[in-house]
């Protein structure tokens, strides 16, 4: 049995051979077009990816039942959106706090923080690429600059990583890093509205 979006579909999963299949051949119907799968249920136990491609370890003389949820690109994009205010936060915050614990010596627990907030960062950058692509976005001369400041400054933290000046690294985090990353605040923003009616539009 194969449920789309809470509707039993007409599909058979004896027609696939592996969940890789089941999925890619679901996806190209027409009307999952603009859509996004949030979702995949196995046998009513949540399915993700632990490493590439294991839906294709995946036999489907194994399953039973396979349940996919998903969401239309505009949704998925205003999600997005609202999404970013919380991981400026996080950046922010996160900055100030791996300053603080490179300046009293804590190298141990502030490198773990730093990794963290390198993760964040680079989600945020491909989140706010990802919408920019998705929606067309007004390309505004203030959203393109923050886009290089931040891509620019990430990449000079990165070199200042390597020599391990963690003093320098705790300077550019908080006098750099924490306000660019403030700014964003009023970028996002627009760019939430920006989301919004290209949502309205579709």
């Amino acid at each position: 049995m194969i449920i789309i979006d809470g509707q039993q579909s007409d599909f058979n999963i004896t027609n696939y051979t592996n969940l890789d299949e089941l999925l890619v051949g679901l996806m190209s119907q027409e009307h999952l077009d603009n859509r996004i799968v949030t979702d995949v249920l196995v046998n009513d136990e949540a399915f993700s990816e632990i490493y590439p491609h294991q839906a294709e370890d995946v036999d489907c003389r194994d399953i039973q039942k396979v349940e996919i949820k998903t969401m239309g690109v505009p949704e998925m994009g205003a999600s997005i959106a609202r999404e970013l205010y919380k991981v400026i936060r996080l950046m922010s915050e996160g900055a100030r706090q791996v300053a603080a614990l490179f300046r009293r010596a804590d190298d141990s627990e502030a490198l773990e923080m730093y990794q963290d907030l390198l993760d964040v960062t680079r989600d945020f950058l491909s989140m706010i690429g990802a919408l920019r692509d998705e929606f067309s976005l007004n390309k505004s001369a203030q959203f393109e600059q923050a886009v290089q400041e931040l891509s620019a400054l990430f990449s000079e933290i990165l070199e200042v990583q390597e020599n391990e000046d963690w003093i320098l690294l705790s300077d550019l985090l908080e006098y750099e890093y924490h306000p660019l990353v403030e700014r964003w605040k009023g970028i996002v923003a627009s760019l939430r509205e920006d989301v919004r009616k290209s949502v309205q539009e579709h």
